[in-house]
């Protein structure tokens, strides 16, 4: 009786811990990008919203407002809530998807099948154009350090892709084992910073609220349109919840998306300073530090 109880505790011990390390490995994998797209998403929806103008408080909190809620209705309803309910014997990803509907419907489509390769034509498209984004916004932020290293953002940025790249024919595992501590350190940072910056201006909470958003759209006509095309910039990544479900499961990843999350204090402090907006993160370690 002795040895089968303590045999079952140990078999409960290797699964908690079996379930953590996905866990961790899925925010390394799966949150990385969702984590950066919105520093650069930010810069570029206020500095197309601004039209060239001085940034006003107003267009600081409808952007943020739409970018909050984007990440509410495209990651945490649409990924996180619905399409992780979607899978193909534990798989997921856009031809899974397309052979769920095939199998909805009993037999083969010509339409689904040409869904289905558009839109892992679109993921690959977005795979390859996302990490040079994403990379070099955050390399960029050294010209803020100083001057002199803007002549090596983009070899910098060519570099980081490259040794990137060449690490993913390690396969999943290797990557997630290594970047998963990695992202859990910059999640802490963001919402460290953004704590701090809350008491800058604690009204930037107030961005949580849809209105600003949508008086944001109402109130700037085309160029609403084009921001909010550049708000989507947010959610990129996102597509990885489901594409990657196969390898870290759905407990896992949903367990990860409900870590803390404290971006608007990172813009509280773009709200107080209107140059803050143009490298947000980095100014936002600055003001920090100093």
């Amino acid at each position: 009786m002795t040895v089968s109880v303590t045999s079952t505790e140990a078999h409960e011990g290797q699964v908690t811990s079996g379930f953590w390390a996905l866990t961790l490995g899925s925010i390394g994998v799966v949150f990385g990008d969702i984590g950066t797209s919105p520093l650069y998403a930010f810069r570029e929806a206020v500095t197309h919203a601004a039209n060239g103008a001085p940034v006003s408080r107003a267009i600081v909190l409808g952007v943020l407002s739409l970018i909050l809620w984007s990440l509410f209705i495209v990651v945490t309803a649409k990924y996180v809530l619905l399409l992780l309910r979607a899978d193909n014997n534990g798989e997921g990803g856009t031809l899974s998807l397309m052979a769920l509907g095939q199998r909805a419907l009993g037999h083969r489509s010509w339409v689904l099948l040409a869904l289905g390769v558009v839109g892992a034509s679109m993921f690959i498209g977005d795979s390859m154009i996302t990490p040079a984004i994403s990379v070099l916004s955050a390399v960029e932020g050294l010209k803020l350090v100083t001057p002199a290293f803007e002549h090596y953002v983009v070899p910098l940025t060519i570099f980081i892709l490259v040794v990137l790249f060449s690490v993913q024919s390690s396969g999943t595992a290797r990557v997630a084992s290594a970047f998963g501590p990695v992202m859990v350190v910059w999640f802490g940072t963001l919402a460290t910073l953004g704590l701090i910056h809350i008491s800058d201006d604690p009204t930037v909470i107030a961005a949580i609220n849809p209105y600003y958003a949508i008086q944001f759209m109402l109130s700037h006509g085309t160029i609403g349109l084009v921001t909010m095309g550049l708000v989507f910039l947010a959610v990129t990544g996102g597509e990885a919840l489901y594409a990657d479900l196969g390898h870290f499961g759905r407990k896992p990843i949903r367990s990860a998306a409900g870590r803390p999350r404290c971006r608007c204090g990172d813009r509280a402090s773009s709200s107080s300073s209107s140059s803050c907006f143009r490298r947000p993160w980095w100014a936002a370690c600055d003001l920090a530090r100093g």
